[in-house]
């Protein structure tokens, strides 16, 4: 589910050189893991990607496995940053939504942001898979997160009286996560914002801003 710049990773100019590389490696691991999965990306591959030597990625990325979670990391800190920078926004269940449909059209925009998400989530169901302790906290987190939004609902009369609050948070990011795999295989048939607007009115007794 899942957030900027166009180009995930790329560093303002401004930064010294070492963390510019690093920014770069970074961007072409987020697009190789992406397109072809941690498992199928080798550090040759992505060294070539961005025009360094293996010992050059390795110097800044000692495994593929550190590489892999500052891949991770970067995404996760930019939709944190550009969407969900306050702490607020998360007790504040009108905005939390709101910036999640405005997540989720940043992220239709972006469809190597959907892929990396829905590639690596796949595969870290393995129970071997290194990102599978990242995903397992990071769907804890996100649960969390939007739990303490429709708790704001609640407590503000703002949800529709059909609506069952407990365990409502799972449901809609099944939802969201569900709602990207489709998009992946039939992006013009899908618009990811549209439905999940729709859904979140029938879920809301007000309009979202």
């Amino acid at each position: 589910m899942a957030k900027t710049s166009a180009r995930q990773g790329t560093a303002p100019r401004n930064y010294p050189k070492g963390e510019r590389r690093r920014a770069q490696i970074i961007e072409a691991a987020f697009t190789a893991f992406g397109q072809v999965g941690y498992r199928n990306a080798s550090m040759v591959q992505l060294a070539a990607a961005c025009d360094v030597s293996r010992a050059g990625l390795l110097h800044h990325f000692p495994t593929k496995e550190s590489l892999l979670e500052a891949v991770l990391e970067e995404r996760e800190r930019q939709d944190d940053a550009h969407f969900f920078g306050s702490g607020a926004v998360n007790r504040d269940g009108l905005e939390y939504f709101a910036s999640m449909i405005r997540l989720v059209a940043h992220n239709q925009a972006n469809p190597l942001i959907v892929s990396l998400f829905a590639v690596l989530s796949g595969e870290a169901t393995a129970a071997d898979h290194p990102a599978r302790p990242y995903f397992v906290a990071r769907y804890e987190r996100t649960r969390r997160q939007m739990q303490l939004a429709v708790d704001d609902l609640v407590r503000r009369d703002l949800l529709r009286p059909h609506v069952d609050a407990s365990g409502l948070a799972a449901d809609l990011i099944a939802f969201i996560d569900g709602l990207q795999i489709q998009w992946l295989l039939s992006p013009d048939a899908i618009d990811m914002p549209d439905h999940l607007r729709k859904l979140l009115r029938g879920l809301i007794s007000i309009e979202l801003p």
